[in-house]
């Protein structure tokens, strides 16, 4: 029996007990993927990521969600950062990822930490059968990335939305830009102020990804990738504030940089503790 450490981070959040938590474990070589995923699964966190040092600054990276491995994790690539910086002492002020997405990079800036990820630009769509009912609303439009994206009215509507998730769960989604399966993000203008700067966000979202063992993901950074660039054009701005309107709810910082989309949050430590496999 060997012991490994493990550290459960809040990331995108402004304190703890708020944006998304994340699972980091940082190993020598990985498991195998069946003890991967055991570990998530036990975890039960929206994600549980696993780095393997390759060289000064540079890591192999892997998620897993409680229900499968995923091609991309925005909290919990900032949450690793975060582990590397504040916990394990590394000193390079960038790392670099090599992921299932190929190349992520992140930085620390003044404001925390800063991901560079892959701009995932939607197209519209047409909606699939049984969206409207599992949603419980007609979307204004719908698109679709790596996630397929349904645009509402305004943001009370997406701060009041109560999906059916076994509905959700059977909606058939379109094929064909490597959207991922039965995940659905809603979006609207943000209207509200949330900053004692009183700063407004641009835009507000929420997250449900029922099939790999998420109800509701409380800060998505990689559905940032696809909105980042949505409301870019209809805004006509490349820097925007986004709120994830979750229970747990989390700010991210969003610049769009040709095909590369920038995000920017802080993360917490909330534990570190020892497993024993």
């Amino acid at each position: 029996m060997t012991e490994h450490t493990l550290y459960q981070v809040d990331a995108f959040a402004d304190r703890l007990f708020a944006g998304n938590p994340a699972g980091v474990m940082i190993l020598d070589e990985f498991f195998p993927d069946e003890t991967l995923q055991a570990i998530a699964m036990e975890n039960n966190l929206a994600e549980t990521a696993f780095a393997v040092r390759k060289g000064a600054g540079a890591y192999d990276l892997r998620w897993f969600t409680p229900g499968a491995e995923v091609p991309l994790c925005g909290h919990a690539t900032l949450a690793t950062a975060h582990v590397l910086w504040a916990e394990e002492g590394e000193d390079a002020e960038r790392f670099s990822f090599d992921t299932l997405s190929g190349p992520l990079h992140v930085e620390r800036t003044g404001e925390g930490y800063t991901l560079d990820f892959p701009a995932d630009p939607p197209v519209p769509v047409e909606a699939p059968d049984g969206l409207a009912e599992a949603l419980g609303t007609e979307p204004e439009s719908v698109l679709a990335g790596q996630y397929l994206l349904a645009v509402l009215k305004d943001e009370a509507a997406v701060r009041a939305l109560r999906p059916n998730l076994l509905a959700l769960e059977a909606v058939g989604l379109p094929r064909g830009r490597g959207t991922a399966e039965n995940c659905v993000c809603v979006t609207a203008p943000g209207e509200v102020c949330v900053t004692a700067e009183g700063e407004a966000y641009d835009f507000v979202s929420r997250f449900f990804a029922p099939t790999v063992g998420i109800t509701e993901d409380p800060v998505t950074g990689s559905a940032h990738c696809m909105l980042t660039p949505y409301w870019a054009e209809r805004l006509g701005k490349t820097t925007l504030f986004a709120f994830q309107a979750s229970a747990r709810g989390g700010a991210v910082a969003c610049e769009l940089a040709g095909d590369r989309v920038r995000l920017t949050g802080s993360a917490f430590t909330y534990l570190r503790g020892t497993i024993r496999l």
